[in-house]
């Protein structure tokens, strides 16, 4: 297996989560699904694999951070409504 540096993967992520700027959830879990029944009904070419994954791989990551924040923002909703209630 090739090694990739480090610099090589940090400058892939760059280049890569650039594109998630302003996309919507929805849009990103659609490209995921897109992805994988690409890769599981055998549409990729091995040339284009390598960099599906990378780009999944960044829509995972973006997915999974505005989970947290929702998580977060919903949270907070509820934590004011309780302290509201309280007071």
């Amino acid at each position: 297996m090739v090694e990739r540096s480090k610099v090589d993967e940090a400058s892939i992520d760059i280049s890569l989560e650039e594109n998630v700027e302003g996309l919507k959830y929805r849009d990103a879990m659609t490209e995921l699904s897109q992805i994988l029944s690409d890769i599981e009904g055998d549409q990729i070419d091995l040339d284009e694999l390598a960099s599906k994954v990378e780009r999944a791989a960044v829509l995972l990551r973006f997915c999974r951070q505005k989970i947290l924040d929702t998580e977060m923002q919903v949270k907070a909703v509820i934590d004011g409504l309780d302290s509201s209630k309280d007071g």
